[in-house]
C-alpha cells in the first residue's frame, strides 16, 4: 500500500500532539505506510471562516503542493478536511492546468480519520477494550460536510462512522443525548466575536452529557472538543475529554 500523508491540524501540532500521536498509532495499527510532510503549515481554515478567503488561498495552493503526490490525505480534524473539500474551490480558479488537476487530487482524496478507516480501509468496527460511558460529540463539520454520520433535519439512514468503530469495544457505553447533532458554539473565530453566545452554546451541551452520565467526551474535531474542554476545565466539570483517535489508540 503507498504511503498515507498524514495532514496533522496547526492547533493539534500546537496544542494536543497526544492527538496526533494517537493517530500514527491507530493507523500503524492497520499497517498503514505513513508519510508526515514536515512542511504543511495550516490549511486557511481561520482567515476563510472570517470571510478572508483571498488571503488564505497561499495557504490552500501550498497544502495542496505538499500532498498532491500522495494517493490519500488523512487527518483527524473533520473541519480541516471539510476545508480542504469544499472550500479550497476559489483559490484555484485561475491555477493552471497542472495544479488544478492537483488540486482535484488532494480534495477527493483526503479523508477524515474514521472516514478512511471505514470507507478506504473497509474496517467494520475495532478490538479492545475501552470500559466507559462515551458521549459523542458529532461535529457540525462532520456531519453537514463530510456525512459521518445522521443529522437530525435530513431524513435518512446514514451511519454513523465514529460510533459504529466504537461500538465494538469491550465494556463501551453510549450517552443518549437529548439534541445529539446541536453545535457545541465553537465555530473558529466565531467563539472570538461572540463570545458570551460562544460559551453558552458549549455550556448547553455539556450539561447534555451531564444528564447523560457521560463519564469521556469524544469527537473527531478537536477544535469543537479544545471549546468544550475549557468551559469543563474552568467550571470544574467532572467530564474527561478525548479525542475518538486517543480511545481507539488506548483500547
Amino acid at each position: 500500500m503507498p504511503a498515507v500523508g498524514l495532514f496533522i491540524p496547526c492547533y493539534i501540532d500546537q496544542l494536543y500532539p497526544q492527538v496526533g500521536i494517537a493517530t500514527v498509532d491507530v493507523l500503524r495499527r492497520q499497517k498503514v505506510d505513513i508519510d508526515f510532510p514536515e512542511a504543511q503549515t495550516c490549511c486557511g481554515q481561520p482567515m476563510a471562516n472570517t470571510g478572508c478567503t483571498r488571503e488564505a488561498a497561499p495557504l490552500a495552493r501550498r497544502l495542496v503542493e505538499i500532498f498532491r503526490s500522495y494517493e490519500h490525505i488523512v487527518c483527524p480534524s473533520g473541519s480541516c478536511v471539510a476545508m480542504v473539500r469544499h472550500h479550497f474551490d476559489q483559490a484555484f480558479t485561475d491555477a493552471s492546468d497542472d495544479l488544478r488537476q492537483a488540486y482535484e487530487h488532494v480534495r477527493n482524496n483526503t479523508f477524515e480519520l474514521c472516514e478512511y478507516l471505514t470507507d478506504v480501509l473497509k474496517l467494520e468496527g475495532w478490538s479492545g477494550s475501552f470500559p466507559h460511558r462515551v458521549g459523542i460529540h458529532q461535529s457540525c463539520h462532520g456531519l453537514r460536510e463530510l456525512r459521518l454520520g445522521q443529522s437530525s433535519e435530513v431524513v435518512s439512514n446514514r451511519p454513523d462512522k465514529v460510533r459504529n468503530l466504537l461500538a465494538t469495544l469491550d465494556g463501551i457505553k453510549f450517552s443518549q443525548l437529548s439534541r445529539a447533532d446541536e453545535c457545541c458554539g465553537f465555530g473558529g473565530t466565531f467563539a472570538i466575536a461572540e463570545e458570551a453566545v460562544s460559551c453558552m452554546m458549549g455550556q448547553d451541551r455539556i450539561a447534555d452529557h451531564e444528564q447523560a452520565g457521560t463519564e469521556i467526551l469524544t469527537a473527531s474535531d478537536m477544535s469543537c472538543l479544545m471549546h468544550l474542554e475549557g468551559l469543563i476545565r474552568r467550571e470544574k466539570k467532572n467530564l474527561r475529554v478525548m479525542h475518538v483517535a486517543e480511545i481507539l489508540a488506548a483500547s
